[in-house]
Formats: C-alpha cells, structure tokens, sequence
C-alpha cells in the first residue's frame, strides 16, 4: 500500500517498501529531507558522490545498484561507504537518492 507524504514542499507517493514510488520526483532538497529521517545530516560531498553514482547507475541500469556494485563500478570503499550510511548502506543510499528498495535487501 503507498503513502503520500509532504516533504520539502512537495507531496511525494512512497511505496509499500517506504521508498519513493517515483524517482523523477526526487531533488536534493529531498534527500536532505530523507536523510535527516535517517539521522544522517548534514550530506557531506562524500554523500552526494555516491547519491550521484547511484542515481546516474539507476538511470542506465534500471534498478537501484547494491552494495557490491556501489564499491566495485562507484569506486567507493565499503569502509567508507559504511560510515557514510551505516547499518545498511546501499538500502539507506537507495532511500536518500529516491530510488526503489535495491534488490536483495530485505
């Protein structure tokens, strides 16, 4: 079942996983919004480098890209990615960049 709610001055749809049902109406205004309701604030440029590639990777590849493609095709270390979203970091990644759950996560 998907939910409408307001953030940064949009009503954006989520789907029943809780992500965006509509990654076109993703902005970075947005993924602020989203990451504050992760705790993760303020976005660091290390942030916006992998909500980037993830977002860029989504765009040609068609789903949300995993853990393992984010570190090996982004060039992100997995330490690094994990201090950047922890507990879970192509899941929350995913989330903040407006993309649907990554395949695979539970």
């Amino acid at each position: 079942m998907s939910t409408n709610r307001e953030i940064a001055g949009k009503t954006i749809e989520f789907d029943e996983d809780g992500f965006m049902a509509n990654a076109q109406e993703w902005n970075e205004q947005v993924a602020e919004a989203l990451a504050a309701d992760l705790g993760i604030t303020p976005l660091s440029e290390g942030h916006w480098k992998v909500i980037r590639f993830c977002r860029e990777d989504y765009a040609v590849q068609g789903d949300a890209p995993t853990l393992r493609r984010i570190t090996k095709v982004g060039g992100v270390p997995t330490k690094e990615l994990y201090q950047l979203f922890p507990k879970g970091p192509a899941k929350k990644v995913a989330y903040v960049a407006g993309l649907k759950k990554p395949s695979g996560c539970i």
